[in-house]
């Protein structure tokens, strides 16, 4: 489980990384070329300030000329990139040029210097592409501008002559990464018919600037499903209605593009107090775009009429068969059941493992509700597939579940529901919703149903929370919605992994005391809402995307190799012919 399509998109993200700040790096690039001046004064060389006018300026004139141009193509290019990129193409070109120069001698300096003029106007028109605008002939101008001001001080520095010589080193390195830039663009072009340079700008454009163009992306490749949506409608006549929601559909895959903020959306489009739960939904479930959102909205408002409500429910009961727990409860002629496998791993579940639970228990109920908690990660792992091991064990306790709540009478139903909010923020792994609990009576017992709004609980968290949450009641679950607004990059960023369980556990007895404060006789109707012609990733794509991506990072590296050692003898073989 631990080789699957999730864990080799989590291992992309290491070569994601953040650009230090454009003054650092500008700093660097001038001390660069302090210290080559007083090299070359030291050695004795006539070239006068080559630091300076041969690697500095043309850095600080690449920065400062890179972001109008890359803006006046409609895309955009931060500071901190653009100074980063003008530093890695100076100290690449002092490493080609003047470390080379100790070993093959002064009299190669001048080829050696317009070769890796050459090698950065290629290098910066890959980056370019990848991190602005993935047209390439848009890029070619503020590619140019660092190697173009190098050459123009080549020119003073050596002869006139020196142009000829660099311009045609600058086609030769050109053509040699558009060429690379091609042979990266197939695999996904032929495959998903997407250009993956522009997938990476938006990706980019969204941890930048919040943008959602991926979205035109996710649509591409996505496909219609069909899924069910159970839900159960509390009606008070004392406090505000609720409604207990549990999609089938994944809130994912990062931040509020796609179905990233599906809890906060499906809540704000409610007027009762709306809980939504994570149901059984892998990441190929992921909505292509927050507008599917609305079709669920419809199918939930279509599901309620002419239900019947019933005020009887039964006290709650926990089930256990292997490593899986589920807390279930009979509420009307309808069942919840809320699943765990804490203290081991609680990872998604497959839409198949949860549809068929769902098909046996309305053997002998109208609706069946099962969630995922979804509340104890201990690393970013591979969903739970059909025909495992564990999901055996989802199916074997979800059978004693149906038979266990069976065996027990109805009792009039109480319910609670408050929603408290948290000082926490995304970036410490929690969703703007906060903590909201459902606690029920009945029989004497009394439940509470703890959602956060995050995505998984750290592994030894939620037996604390759980552990404050019965010191109030009899039977409970901590459950996480799943957002994916708390992931922009890295899919690991659950409850408790920033902020302590001791900080987050006064919120959660908040939210219990305040549910319990709300008790009232409730009458609660449930219905099974059908989704139809949601538009998701699609089955594997996931997987299928990120083999894909890994196997062309495993053979850009030797063939940009030797695709630039070509380019080199090229280069060599045109300075021969030339003198």
């Amino acid at each position: 489980m631990e080789s699957g399509p999730d864990m080799r998109v989590e291992r992309l993200t290491r070569y994601f990384f953040v650009a230090p700040s454009w003054s650092r790096s500008l700093f660097i690039i001038i001390v660069l070329g302090f210290l080559i001046d007083w090299t070359t004064y030291r050695a004795g060389s006539n070239y006068f300030l080559l630091g300076t006018l041969g690697f500095s300026v043309p850095a600080l004139i690449a920065f400062l000329l890179t972001i109008p141009i890359v803006k006046a193509s409609g895309r955009v290019i931060t500071p901190n990139r653009s100074a980063l990129l003008a530093l890695t193409c100076t100290v690449l070109s002092i490493i080609l040029s003047l470390a080379l120069t100790q070993i093959f001698g002064k009299a190669l300096f001048p080829a050696l210097y317009a070769g890796a003029l050459g090698l950065v106007f290629g290098l910066r028109l890959l980056v370019l592409v990848a991190v602005a605008d993935y047209r390439i002939t848009r890029m070619i101008l503020p590619a140019f501008t660092q190697s173009g001001a190098g050459i123009a001080v080549g020119i003073w520095i050596f002869s006139p002559g020196f142009i000829l010589y660099a311009l045609l080193l600058q086609a030769v390195f050109g053509l040699v990464f558009a060429f690379l830039i091609w042979l990266i663009e197939r695999p996904l072009k032929k495959a998903f018919q997407i250009s993956g340079l522009n997938f990476l700008n938006t990706f980019i454009a969204h941890l930048t600037d919040g943008s959602k163009s991926m979205e035109d992306f996710f649509r591409e490749i996505g496909e219609e499903v069909y899924v069910q949506q159970a839900s159960f409608f509390f009606s008070r006549d004392a406090g505000g209605d609720v409604l207990f929601t549990v999609p089938n559909v994944h809130p994912g895959p990062m931040g509020e593009v796609g179905g990233g903020n599906l809890p906060r959306v499906l809540h704000d489009s409610f007027q009762e107090e709306t809980l939504v739960a994570h149901g059984c939904a892998t990441h190929d479930f992921n909505l292509v775009s927050e507008s599917e959102i609305r079709k669920i909205v419809s199918a939930i408002e279509a599901s309620r009429e002419g239900i019947s409500y019933s005020a009887v429910a039964s006290r709650p009961v926990r089930v256990t068969s292997g490593s899986v727990e589920i807390l279930c409860q009979q509420f009307g002629d309808a069942i919840l059941m809320v699943s765990t496998r804490a203290p081991e791993r609680t990872e998604d579940l497959d839409y198949a493992i949860g549809m068929t639970i769902m098909a046996e228990g309305r053997a002998s109920f109208s609706h069946v509700a099962f969630v995922d908690a979804h509340n104890c990660m201990t690393s970013v792992g591979s969903p739970v597939l059909p025909a495992t091991k564990i999901a055996t064990e989802y199916m074997k306790a979800a059978r004693e579940g149906f038979l266990a709540v069976k065996r027990l009478s109805l009792e009039p139903l109480e319910a609670g529901v408050s929603h408290v909010p948290v000082p926490f923020s995304r970036e410490q792994g929690f969703g703007s919703l906060g903590v909201q609990a459902l606690v029920t009576e009945a029989g004497g017992k009394r439940a509470a149903y703890v959602l956060v709004d995050g995505n998984n609980v750290a592994e030894g968290v939620r037996e604390p929370l759980l552990a404050a949450v019965l010191k109030y009641v009899d039977e409970g679950e901590i459950m996480t919605t799943d957002t994916h607004t708390v992931n922009m990059i890295s899919g690991k960023n659950p409850i408790g992994y920033i902020v302590p369980a001791q900080e987050i556990i006064p919120y959660v007895e908040q939210a219990v005391r305040e549910a319990i404060e709300d008790l009232a006789p409730a009458r609660v109707g449930a219905a099974t809402a059908s989704c139809d012609g949601i538009i998701v990733f699609g089955s594997q794509r996931v997987s299928q995307l990120a083999s894909t991506v890994n196997a062309m990072l495993l053979f850009i590296a030797p063939i940009s190799f030797m695709i630039l050692t070509l380019a080199f003898l090229v280069s060599v073989f045109a300075y021969i012919l030339l003198q």
